[in-house]
């Protein structure tokens, strides 16, 4: 009886824990918080918000261009609908301006940074998460699932975790960001990314020896190469300019 009790509550336990991890091929483990339903809601909320205020002002702007001006703005209304979270995603480290207003981010659900064609793919199937009204089945779907997935996160591969802003303590190396090699593996990627954010937390000689296991990727070794893995670490987490 008290073993039956004790297994209860542990799989209580892993139900509600929010907190996701995988571990890489080279044995770091990454973790991430997942991010529920009303935080999403409300990020999306605020991007609605910003959506409705760009297509409102261009609407005043064509206001006398007649039937062209109609079809600019309905272009327009098809790339917000469509594209912003899209371009958002990829470009500047998994948040649009609604997610970052609330320390969130889409991730592939290994830890890597989100690509184009998850993201692509996740914001495409948001038509089926609306249905039958209100993105009553994506939220449906969120508060069901165990790691707050949406139809269109299932399909894609990706969840939405917090992004702790960076305090002074702990910030990210600083290295110029250096594009990744063509080809770079999912799972080296992961292993860069925590390298990077982990940097502050991890002694030099630990730092190092991490790198040295990444040494086939840079053809360095030492410090050179521990430098262009931060390098890399710090383009994967949406930095692109140079130093």
């Amino acid at each position: 009886m008290l073993q039956s009790s004790r297994t209860q509550s542990e799989s209580e336990t892993n139900r509600l824990d929010t907190l996701y991890g995988t571990e890489t091929p080279e044995g770091i483990d990454l973790t991430a918080q997942l991010a529920g339903p009303v935080p999403r809601i409300l990020a999306y909320s605020v991007d609605l918000f910003y959506r409705s205020l760009i297509l409102l002002a261009l609407a005043i702007a064509l206001a006398f261009a007649d039937r062209a001006g109609w079809g600019i703005w309905l272009l327009t209304s098809f790339f917000l609908e469509w594209f912003y979270p899209v371009f958002f995603e990829v470009f500047k480290g998994g948040q649009t301006p609604g997610k970052k207003a609330f320390s969130l981010a889409v991730v592939n659900d290994n830890l890597t940074p989100v690509t184009w064609s998850a993201s692509i793919m996740r914001n495409l199937l948001r038509f089926a998460d609306f249905l039958p009204f209100g993105y009553c089945t994506g939220i449906l779907s969120m508060t069901c699932s165990r790691h707050f997935q949406r139809l269109g996160d299932f399909a894609a591969g990706t969840i939405v975790v917090y992004r702790e802003r960076h305090k002074d303590g702990v910030a990210l190396p600083d290295v110029s960001p250096a594009p990744p090699p063509r080809g770079l593996k999912l799972q080296d990627q992961q292993a860069i990314v925590s390298l990077t954010e982990r940097s502050s937390e991890l002694s030099s000689a630990r730092q190092q020896e991490l790198a040295d296991l990444l040494q086939p990727l840079t053809g360095k070794s030492g410090s050179a190469g521990l430098q262009q893995l931060q390098g890399i670490g710090r383009w994967l987490l949406g930095a692109r300019r140079e130093k």
